[in-house]
């Protein structure tokens, strides 16, 4: 075991051109850890119940000594988790890191699991906008032709979203835990197996490689050290930043909140949902989106080419203008603006996918040619 952690650790040839931008990884599994430790914690004192969920989660944030700290890490870990996650999914879209085929796919993979566990866990306060958020997506589901209203039904655990739901949020969320655990262990040892990319796009560009340890241990516990002074420093000082108002609010299915809206990390998502006026056409528009997501093409790096680098900045800024869009009133001229921004990231995403393509051959992308 030993032996292991040294050759995977310690001993590990790393490419020494890597940047702080390959420090997100390592980000991502630090955070991960503190939600777990949190998370362990919150399943304890959580006490699940259409009534009682609520009450739970106040009395943790207002009466509990300490308790609200404990509540609050979980919130911004979430936060930092996605942060990072988007820079490492950017990072790997500049550098064309999805060409490696098994670490791209478990890694996408986890973030689509991570997406749905986040998600479980904003229903489980059983506040205002919770349970619209999860009375908003699981009608999504049950519009599904032929399929979609038993699915449904498992689902919820009845015709509409109540107690019953809740208690199978809460299982499933912290089943979910165990499973990316699993898969983030699997993609480290993909990303060990293959290698790992660098800024200079050279598959076989290993002859400059330090140890890991050292060098990156340092430079990755230099940038967690950062990332954790933003942590405490927000949570400390403006702990409701990332808090919808109607979180104080009690779920009352009679009273429709003004505006529904997912938590930040969802609202681009959001915002391709309604960008379309039935509620499948939505669906389908935010899957193909998430299958040019994926797709792992054989592409340059968008470091040679200016052309690649502006169409890539133009997919980065439609994806946050549709965050921002995502957040306003689903009125005149934000729902047309919506329906615009997504389908120009649909065509950005797939010309950017289809477009300088090299050759593969023997598992290795060749160099550019003007390095040759």
């Amino acid at each position: 075991m030993l032996s292991l952690i040294r050759s995977n650790v310690f001993d590990l040839p790393t490419n020494i051109s890597l940047s702080y931008w390959w420090c997100s990884g390592f980000m991502i599994s630090g955070f991960m850890v503190l939600q777990i430790i949190s998370g362990m914690v919150l399943s304890f004192l959580y006490v699940c119940g259409s009534e009682l969920s609520f009450a739970c989660v106040m009395s943790l944030t207002n009466e509990c000594l300490y308790t609200w700290l404990i509540r609050y890490s979980h919130i911004w870990g979430v936060t930092f988790i996605f942060i990072f996650i988007f820079v490492h999914i950017g990072r790997a879209l500049y550098y064309s890191s999805y060409s490696k085929y098994s670490v791209w796919n478990v890694g996408f993979l986890l973030y689509l699991l991570m997406m749905v566990e986040a998600f479980l866990g904003y229903i489980l306060p059983w506040h205002q906008m919770s349970y619209w958020a999860a009375t908003v997506l699981t009608s999504v589901i049950d519009s599904i032709p032929v399929v979609g209203s038993s699915v449904y039904r498992f689902i919820v655990g009845g015709f509409s979203v109540g107690e019953a739901t809740l208690i199978r949020v809460f299982s499933a969320h912290i089943c979910l835990a165990f499973l990316i655990i699993g898969l983030s262990v699997l993609h480290l040892f993909y990303l060990h197996k293959e290698g790992s990319n660098n800024p200079l796009f050279i598959s076989l560009g290993y002859g400059d490689v330090v140890m890991f340890h050292s060098y990156f241990t340092v430079k990755d516990g230099f940038a967690f050290v950062v990332s954790l002074f933003l942590y405490v420093g927000f949570m400390w000082l403006c702990p409701d930043l990332i808090v919808d108002t109607e979180a104080y609010i009690m779920a009352n299915p009679l009273v429709t909140p003004v505006s529904i809206k997912p938590e930040w990390y969802f609202l681009p998502f959001y915002a391709m949902l309604r960008s379309v006026e039935s509620k499948i056409g939505g669906l389908l528009l935010v899957l193909l989106f998430l299958f040019l997501l994926w797709l792992p093409t054989y592409n340059e790096a968008c470091c040679y080419y200016d052309l690649r680098q502006l169409m890539f900045w133009f997919i980065v800024s439609s994806f946050f203008l549709l965050g921002y869009i995502g957040a306003c009133h689903p009125e005149f001229p934000y729902v047309f603006v919506g329906k615009v921004f997504s389908l120009l990231l649909i065509l950005l995403l797939a010309m950017f996918k289809g477009t300088w393509i090299v050759p593969y051959s023997n598992g290795f992308v060749r160099l550019p040619s003007f390095l040759c």
